[in-house]
C-alpha cells in the first residue's frame, strides 16, 4: 500500500520538447512540460476548457527515452510523484516549484 501514497497518473500533451541536462556525473535529467484539459459547461451551457500545466522531471533512462522520443504535441502518460522545492533567483528572491518525478512513461497516438 506504500506505494499509493504518493502517486500521480496523467494524460496529456508535451507543450514543449523535452530539456536535456547532464549532470556532472553524467546522469541525464529531462525536464518537459505536461497539459492535460478538463472540459465542462458552465453556468450558461456554453462549454469551457480548462487546461493545467504540469511540470515533469525524468531521470536517467527515463531521461533518455524522453530525449529520443517525445516532442512538443506528443500525447503521453505520466506515472511518478509528487515533488515540491524551493530554490533562490539570482535576484536572491525565493522560489517555489511542484514538478512530478517521472516513473513511467506511454507514448501514445503515432
Amino acid at each position: 500500500m506504500n506505494s499509493l501514497r504518493n502517486k500521480v497518473q496523467l494524460i496529456g500533451n508535451l507543450g514543449n520538447d523535452p530539456e536535456i541536462i547532464i549532470m556532472e556525473n553524467g546522469n541525464k535529467l529531462a525536464k518537459f512540460a505536461v497539459a492535460t484539459n478538463e472540459s465542462y459547461k458552465n453556468g450558461d451551457g456554453e462549454k469551457v476548457t480548462d487546461t493545467q500545466w504540469h511540470n515533469i522531471v525524468a531521470w536517467g533512462k527515463m531521461a533518455e527515452i524522453a530525449e529520443n522520443y517525445l516532442v512538443k504535441g506528443k500525447e503521453v502518460i505520466i506515472e511518478g510523484k509528487l515533488m515540491s522545492r524551493a530554490y533562490e533567483t539570482k535576484e536572491s528572491e525565493k522560489r517555489y516549484i511542484t514538478e512530478i518525478k517521472c516513473n513511467e512513461l506511454l507514448m501514445l497516438g503515432k
